[in-house]
C-alpha cells in the first residue's frame, strides 16, 4: 500500500477548526491521526485505534469527528463493502480500490486505467464517473492461486 505524505499539523488543524468556530480537541486530533496511520479504515477500526490512546472515546464521537474532518476536506470516504464506509486521507492521490471478496484485501490502481470507460460513458450516456470514488470487487491474485492470507 502506498505511503502517503499528507500529514496535517496540529496547528493547521487548529486553524481550520477555528475558522469554523470550532476548537481542536484531543479526540479530533486522534481520529485524524488514526485515519492517516491506518490508510483505509472503517469507523470501527478508527475507534479501536483511538481507544488504545484514549479509552473513553465512544463510537458516536468517532462518526461525528469523521464527518467533520470530511467537511473540512481532510478525509474522504468510499464504500468498499455493504458495511460501514472506509475513510482515508483526502490528500492522497486519487485511486481506484480493488477489493478481494475472498480475503478482504484492498489494493489500489491508477484511476487513469478507467479513463477510456469513463470517456465512453460520458459520450454515450452523458454520465460523468467520479473515478476517484470507484471500488471494483473480485478475487485477488493470492486467493485466485489458492495462497493463504
Amino acid at each position: 500500500m502506498p505511503n502517503y505524505d499528507r500529514m496535517v499539523s496540529e496547528s493547521s488543524l487548529a486553524e481550520m477548526l477555528r475558522a469554523r468556530g470550532l476548537r481542536l480537541t484531543a479526540q479530533r486530533q486522534l481520529v485524524l491521526q488514526a485515519v492517516l496511520d491506518l490508510g483505509h479504515a472503517s469507523p470501527e477500526q478508527v475507534h479501536t485505534a483511538v481507544r488504545e490512546v484514549a479509552a473513553g472515546v465512544n463510537i458516536t464521537t468517532i462518526y461525528r469527528t469523521l464527518e467533520l474532518l470530511e467537511r473540512l476536506g481532510l478525509v474522504t470516504h468510499t464504500h468498499l463493502s455493504h458495511g460501514s464506509p472506509t475513510y482515508h486521507a483526502a490528500g492522497e492521490h486519487q485511486h481506484v480500490h480493488l477489493v478481494c471478496r475472498e480475503c478482504g484485501a484492498i489494493d489500489e490502481i491508477d484511476p487513469e486505467l478507467l479513463r477510456p470507460l469513463a470517456d465512453q460513458l460520458a459520450a454515450q450516456r452523458g454520465f460523468r464517473v467520479d473515478i476517484g470514488h470507484v471500488s471494483l470487487f473480485g478475487v485477488c491474485e493470492r486467493c485466485e492461486n489458492g495462497d493463504q492470507k
